[in-house]
């Protein structure tokens, strides 16, 4: 009995305890809705943006960004409303490729999309 009382087991299981703790809140926020990107942890969170055109002709502009920091698909609709709220962007942001795929109705000015994604908490990646 005395060898599992040893200091080396002591420090394991504390470690373990603190993962167990740390792992069971992630899962009781998942349970109940919140992701990663919207327990407003961070305070970072677009207010979501509803494009109401959507009609692909009346955008002639496009535009790619890699978007890096991206964890889960709520990070992407938080990229996705953070541009969607620049004047006569229409966005769409998929998490599995890390891709935003941009439309615009005016000419595309890469710094304010790169700054619309910075503050929301995210990065654009180079090739």
């Amino acid at each position: 009995m005395e060898d599992l009382l040893n200091p080396a087991n002591i420090i394991v299981l504390a470690v373990i305890a603190v993962g167990m703790f740390f792992g069971l809140r992630r899962i009781a926020a998942s349970a109940h809705g919140k992701s990663c990107c919207s327990d407003g942890a961070s305070g970072k969170k677009a207010k979501r943006v509803v494009v109401a055109d959507t009609d692909e002709s009346h955008y002639p502009y496009r535009e790619e960004l890699l978007i890096g920091g991206m964890s889960c698909d709520g990070c992407a609709q938080n990229v996705a409303n953070a541009l969607n709220a620049l004047d006569g962007v229409w966005a769409t942001v998929t998490y599995a490729d890390h891709t935003a795929r941009i439309r615009s109705k005016n000419p595309i000015d890469r710094e304010v999309l790169e700054a619309a994604v910075r503050d929301a908490g995210y990065y654009v990646m180079t090739l």
